[in-house]
Parts: structure tokens; sequence; C-alpha cells
């Protein structure tokens, strides 16, 4: 017979250390507006240090053809919330190295930023957008020390990326709803838990 109890209320939260390119997975019950079911890639970090992220999978109504002038494809491509953070800033994280010059390498794989002129020209030549580079206003950042308290609180749980292929991919509670699974059995109390509680 089940436990339905402990399936739902042990909130399991593993002991993984963060480190640039892995993953933040918000735990069910946070429900601060940018990160009730995010995920956020971890862009810098060190222990006792000011940290930065970009949260993945909450989307806008914004596209990319309408924040940036010298976009010339038809298809709308999504932009999406980085964070509550440097609302006026536009970033890109992507797959595709060196066709964008300048890139940071977060992982393996895995960059942020680059030149833009170069990532226009990308765009604007019909090149696949989606699993390959996605856009984000704004960034989720952290003052020191403060991100390392949300760990010993267990506000997130600590994961690798499970593929860098299908990393920009999905989104919103789906996208968490994957990534959780993937975490393996451990988690799956996570699932039963509804994104709003008052709506049950």
């Amino acid at each position: 017979m089940i436990n339905f109890e402990s399936v739902l209320f042990n909130i399991d939260i593993n002991s993984q250390l963060p480190h640039p390119g892995a993953l933040l997975v918000a735990e069910p019950f946070l429900r601060e507006q940018y990160f009730n079911h995010a995920v956020i890639c971890l862009i810098d970090y060190r222990i006792n240090k000011e940290s930065m992220g970009i949260v993945l999978n909450r989307t806008t109504n914004y596209t990319l053809n309408s924040l940036v002038d010298k976009i010339s494809v038809k298809d709308e491509i999504p932009v999406f919330c980085g964070g509550p953070m440097s609302c006026d800033r536009l970033y890109f994280i992507h797959t595709l190295g060196d066709i964008i010059p300048d890139s940071r390498e977060i992982v393996h794989g895995l960059y942020i930023g680059g030149n833009f002129d170069a990532m226009l020209d990308y765009v604007n030549s019909g090149y696949p957008t989606e699993g390959k580079i996605r856009f984000f206003i704004g960034y989720s950042g952290w003052d020191i020390g403060q991100l390392d308290g949300e760990l010993r609180k267990s506000v997130w749980a600590v994961t690798d990326i499970p593929e860098i292929d299908t990393l920009l991919t999905g989104e919103e509670n789906s996208y968490w709803h994957n990534l959780v699974r993937s975490m393996g059995k451990r988690y799956r109390g996570w699932l039963y838990h509804p994104q709003n509680p008052m709506v049950n």
C-alpha cells in the first residue's frame, strides 16, 4: 500500500553543491511570483559570494521581433523572463558555441551572450532557434551568502543538466515537471503538489 502522506509531504532535497551550469529547481511550495515552479540555470556561483542565474521556463508576452528592430524574420521568437533584476536588459543562452563569437561558456556545450550582430545574423538567416538559443529579459541574483542560505532552507534542489540538447525547449509548469521526473524517485512526491494550492 502506498503511504500517500509520505509521498506528498516528504520534500526531499539533495545535498549536491551548486556550480555554474547547475540547475536550481524550486521546491513545490515556493510561491514567489518569479520562482513558482521555476528552473534556474546558475551562471555565476561561488560560496559566500554574489550569484547570478537565469530562469529558463517563465514565459512573457514579449517577442524578440517586438523588442529588437533589426529582426527581419516573420516567425515570432519568444522572450522569457530570466528573473526580477535588470528587466530592461536582454540576455541569451545558447548551444551555438563559436557561431556566436565572444560567448562565455557556462558549462560544456552551453553558453551565454556573445557578439550581438552574430546573433542577429544567425536569427535573420532563418536558422532554428528552438533548442539552440533562448532569449530572456532580466536575471535572478543573490547577494553575498543569500543563495547559500536559501539552499540550507531547502528552497531549491540542485541538479545537473540532464541533456544540453533539450535544455532550451519547453516552458512553464510542464518544464518543471519534466525536469523533476528526470531527478528520480526521491522527488516523485513533488509532482503531486498543485502549482496553486488554492485551486484544488
